[in-house]
């Protein structure tokens, strides 16, 4: 099964991407965009889908900044 995670850094959590994204955007011409955050989006196939949050937990988050979704 294909299966997509979402990671995002948790509230809080200097997000140094997101803010350099939200001050060049006003440069580009797009106003009004605020509390810009970036992330990453992870695809895989998995054949047990239950193993994800550990997946997760152990290696493609870091659970202490970051927050993960898993969508299937």
């Amino acid at each position: 099964m294909r299966a997509r995670v979402l990671v995002r850094p948790k509230a809080g959590i200097l997000d140094p991407q997101g803010q350099a994204v939200e001050r060049a955007l006003p440069a580009l011409g797009f106003d009004g965009v605020r509390n810009v955050h970036v992330g990453r989006l992870i695809e895989l196939d998995v054949e047990d889908a239950s193993q994800l949050p550990e997946m997760c937990e152990k290696l493609l988050a870091n659970p202490l900044i970051e927050d993960y979704e898993i969508v299937q």
